[in-house]
């Protein structure tokens, strides 16, 4: 800064400084009018000038007004539009061989049963009881009352035209065991002989003999037929669509094979004609919520294996 002004300036006290700022407020100094040397030049003002007119207007209104439109008819042309409807499915209930008709027969549709009375040893082998085709006793190899005060004589759910072969000894027991020399009940519950369940002889479930379910014998469930009436959906929630069989729009039938309880649940599920795409998955999941009235034979319900038809269409 000392170099821009005077040195007197510089050296001048603050007090002197101080009363010569003080003078120039109060009576400051007259100046001489200024005197220009230079004339202002008029220039085209660049602000705010247009060549604006009212076609020109119209114009540039009509080219938004069309881009807008195209813009509009573009995005709705390109839209695609996918049908999601709810999947309408159609089930079938048929027998194991494609029978139209159910009707009754003789013959022999399947069955079993089993029993026991949680015994350490097997059950020994003897001959059967009397065949009926109801039960008020089941059989026992070892009796623990030897003297009850009404006798019934112990009978296995077999229709008596079936004739069963089994050892001709004085014992009753289980026809195919290897145990014929220590009397035992067998390891099974539910009283009976065996090692299954439910008053029968065998390793089956069920007043019958042999394996099986439900009485009878034969192995396996009943079969409709012979007696035995088919089961009745009673209750039957759609089974959902799968999202690989919805983007492909898969339709077609899955067949299910299951056995239909006494209480009327489906047991045993498994695939008898496959469609794929995750859509056997979602039969099976959907008919394991399924209930049923149970297939009857003489009054009594009992187990019965079915085949189900589950039809996967979209609309």
């Amino acid at each position: 800064m000392h170099l821009l002004l005077h040195n007197q300036t510089l050296d001048e006290p603050i007090w002197r400084s101080l009363f010569r700022n003080v003078d120039e407020f109060f009576f400051p100094k007259k100046l001489p009018p200024l005197v220009l040397t230079s004339k202002p030049v008029p220039v085209r003002d660049i602000w705010g000038f247009y060549d604006y007119k009212r076609r020109g207007a119209m114009g540039s209104t009509i080219v938004h007004i069309l881009a807008v439109l195209v813009i509009i008819l573009a995005t709705y042309l390109g839209k695609r539009i996918v049908d999601v409807a709810k999947p309408q499915q159609t089930v079938v209930l048929i027998s194991p061989d494609d029978i139209p008709v159910l009707e009754p027969s003789k013959k022999v549709s399947g069955g079993g049963g089993g029993g026991g009375d949680r015994s350490k040893l097997q059950a020994s082998q003897g001959r059967l009881p009397k065949q009926s085709l109801e039960q008020i006793t089941p059989p026992m190899a070892v009796v623990p009352n030897q003297k009850p005060k009404l006798e019934v004589p112990p009978t296995i759910v077999v229709p008596p035209q079936v004739h069963l072969q089994q050892p001709n000894m004085p014992e009753l027991g289980d026809p195919l065991s290897h145990l014929p020399s220590v009397p035992s009940n067998g390891t099974g519950s539910g009283g009976g002989i065996g090692s299954g369940s439910g008053g029968g002889v065998g390793v089956g479930e069920g007043p019958g003999f042999g394996a099986g379910h439900g009485g009878g014998t034969g192995g396996g469930a009943y079969r409709v037929g012979g007696g035995v009436s088919a089961p009745r959906v009673i209750y039957q929630p759609d089974p959902e669509y799968s999202e690989e069989a919805r983007k492909v729009k898969h339709m077609g039938t899955v067949v299910l094979w299951l056995v239909v309880g006494p209480d009327g649940k489906p047991q045993n599920i498994r695939v008898s004609r496959t469609l794929g795409l995750g859509l056997d998955e979602k039969a099976i999941e959907a008919v394991k919520n399924w209930r049923f009235e149970p297939a009857m034979k003489d009054g009594k319900p009992v187990a019965v294996q079915i085949n189900v038809e589950v039809n996967f269409h979209l609309y």
